[in-house]
């Protein structure tokens, strides 16, 4: 979350629908803070490594595969 806080700001320089709420000449504390929330944290390569699933492939399903592919035309 991004805060920004200007101390003694004149509130002649408000937008006119925050100044009206002011006396004229008068010095006030300005707090703008953004309703955007800060993305996650970004994942380490080893985070990205550890979640993703491995690229090889078991002995089973190795042999399922070829089984499958010499049995489907008979």
């Amino acid at each position: 979350m991004n805060k920004v806080v200007l101390r003694h700001f004149p509130a002649e320089q408000l937008p006119d629908e925050v100044r009206e709420r002011f006396r004229a000449g008068e010095m006030v504390t300005l707090e703008v803070t953004s309703e955007r929330e800060e993305p996650a944290r970004a994942l380490t390569l080893e985070e990205i490594f550890a979640s993703r699933k491995p690229p090889f492939r078991s002995a089973e399903e190795i042999m399922a595969d070829i089984y499958a592919g010499r049995y489907d035309d008979q």
